[in-house]
């Protein structure tokens, strides 16, 4: 079985209605284009869910919390819309994140790269452990963070997105990540983490739904366009992605 076609998104419900959807690849819970569509749709299935009150949304293992794209598929990309639909991938995981009326905690257990960071920034309430450096490495394979860009810079400000996407081959660790409004809580085992995991979502869920969609939408206000926008960013990727400097630069990662 190729790479492309690895993976897996499964999720549980609790009776206190407490949902948890895992996603996980053996390539560092890198994230192809079925797994994209498979969460995305999870996340809008769960979210309209009466039995659900809250989503925790993780990644399987203890190493990395997500490699972002698949380097696989992107070398298999020989066309325009292809390329736009893969990276359109993203956009709909950030869009269902958006538009489900359920707070959606993330658990960000190891470092995120690219499209990882994408995720860790479209939910609405996210816990890390002090091994959770994140990176946007886009620009270093010729691309650019063009889709989870708006989702990041939503979370940590224009500032701080920027000097990610610019200075694209550096980690930044999650005291970083935490300073600047991604991560809300960094603890030093999974353990610690999972347990305040646990306090906040019991208490989410015995929260009034309503108030808790209504505060979403608050929280989400201004970003009514961005299924248009991460298109067309979809879009962006779509076409950098076939260029001989983006092919050059994804085979020379690949060889690392």
């Amino acid at each position: 079985m190729s790479a492309v076609d690895q993976g897996f998104v499964n999720y549980t419900i609790e009776l206190n209605g407490v949902a948890t959807i895992e996603f996980g690849h053996p390539l560092s819970n890198s994230l192809p284009g079925k797994i994209l569509q498979k969460l995305a749709e999870t996340i809008t299935e769960l979210g309209q869910n009466d039995e659900v009150k809250v989503i925790v949304l993780r990644s399987a293992g203890d190493k990395a919390f997500c490699a972002g794209a698949s380097f696989d598929e992107l070398i298999s990309i020989k066309d325009f819309e292809t390329g736009k639909t893969f990276f359109s991938g993203f956009a709909k995981v950030i869009n269902a994140c958006r538009k489900a009326p359920k707070f959606i905690i993330g658990r960000v257990h190891g470092k995120a790269v690219g499209g990882g960071v994408g995720v860790a920034s479209s939910v609405d309430y996210c816990f890390a452990t002090d091994s959770a450096d994140v990176k946007l490495s886009e620009l270093a394979v010729g691309i650019g963070p063009f889709v989870v860009g708006p989702a990041v810079e939503r979370k940590i400000g224009l500032a701080a997105m920027s000097e990610l996407a610019i200075n694209a081959t550096e980690w930044r660790n999650a005291d970083w990540a935490k300073k600047k409004g991604l991560f809300t809580d960094v603890f030093e085992s999974d353990e610690e983490m999972d347990k305040e995991i646990q306090k906040l979502a019991g208490r989410l869920a015995a929260s009034n739904p309503e108030a808790m969609a209504m505060l979403k939408k608050v929280f989400w206000q201004g970003a009514d366009h961005w299924d248009e926008l991460l298109a067309e960013r979809a879009g962006m990727s779509g076409k950098l992605v076939l260029s001989e400097f983006t092919v050059n630069a994804i085979n020379s990662f690949k060889k690392k």
